[in-house]
């Protein structure tokens, strides 16, 4: 061979190589690497978070009087709001205790709520994930958090812890093909698929929902809330996936399929509520 022809082939020979050597490592030392490589990064990223929380806070420091008065006002009116919601909440938390032991039925499962930051976003597409600021040491005496944690926000299911490390969480997305979910329209008890998509970056986050009943029809005019249907034992009833704005008839013609839309808050998301289960088995 040519000593040119061998020069310019070295780097794949080399390449090839390693990735053989990669293939006969084992796959626990595999996971060690990859665990001790997000460990030693996670200083870096959680002091930019933290930076980046300090100049948020100084820059609210340099608003006028005013605006701290019509935000204080703002404040006081949604604090207001949200003392009536809790009052309804435990209203109706007293009425379905009481229905549960006329029924003799099963207690709901009981969840804590850990509030977290988003320290990392990564949007890919073919997997969206957040990286928040809790882990398995965080928690105090009730524990950190656990692999398979339902995460939300004010709109709805974010998605699902997959990855626990000691001050660190991944959650796969709502949007991330890796997600799969049982839903169901809200108001309509029968359930059925929903999946994250692909998602091309800086587009609306989308999903997609298959094995729909035939008589449910939506238009983009008149879209239907789709909702978590408990089903899994991972997320709880009741939580808010996104809207159904279009539906077809599938190859076989027994069900329709489509596309939901998913809330745009989570493109840009800063803080994440983790339910982290209070029956040891369940988590």
């Amino acid at each position: 061979m040519p000593p040119l022809q061998f020069i310019r082939q070295r780097p794949f020979a080399v390449l090839a190589v390693v990735f053989v050597l990669w293939l006969l490592v084992p796959v626990a030392a595999k996971r060690f690497m990859q665990v001790s490589l997000f460990e030693f990064g996670a200083p870096a990223e959680f002091a930019a978070s933290y930076a980046r929380d300090l100049q948020q806070y100084w820059s609210l420091r340099t608003r006028s009087t005013n605006e701290l008065l019509q935000t204080a006002r703002d404040l006081a009116n949604l604090n207001a709001s949200y003392e009536v919601r809790i009052r309804e909440n435990e209203t109706l938390r007293e009425q379905v205790q009481r229905l549960e032991d006329v029924l003799h039925l099963p207690s709901n499962i009981e969840y804590r709520t850990e509030i977290a930051r988003v320290v990392r976003r990564d949007f890919g597409t073919w997997s969206q994930r957040l990286i928040i600021r809790k882990g398995r040491n965080n928690g105090g005496p009730n524990g950190g958090i656990p692999v398979g944690a339902p995460v939300i926000f004010t709109g709805g299911v974010v998605g699902r812890v997959t990855e626990v490390y000691a001050f660190s969480s991944v959650v796969d997305l709502v949007s991330s093909p890796t997600l799969r979910v049982a839903a169901m329209v809200e108001g309509d008890s029968r359930p059925f698929s929903f999946q994250g998509g692909p998602n091309p970056p800086f587009t609306q986050a989308r999903g997609s929902v298959e094995f729909v009943p035939l008589d449910i029809y939506v238009s983009p005019a008149t879209p239907k809330r789709i909702v978590t249907a408990g089903l899994g034992g991972v997320f709880p009833p009741g939580l808010v996936l996104g809207y159904i704005q279009e539906l077809e008839l599938d190859t076989n013609g027994l069900f329709k399929s489509g596309t939901v839309l998913l809330d745009p808050r989570l493109n840009e998301i800063h803080e994440v509520a983790v339910l982290v289960s209070l029956n040891p088995e369940q988590q």
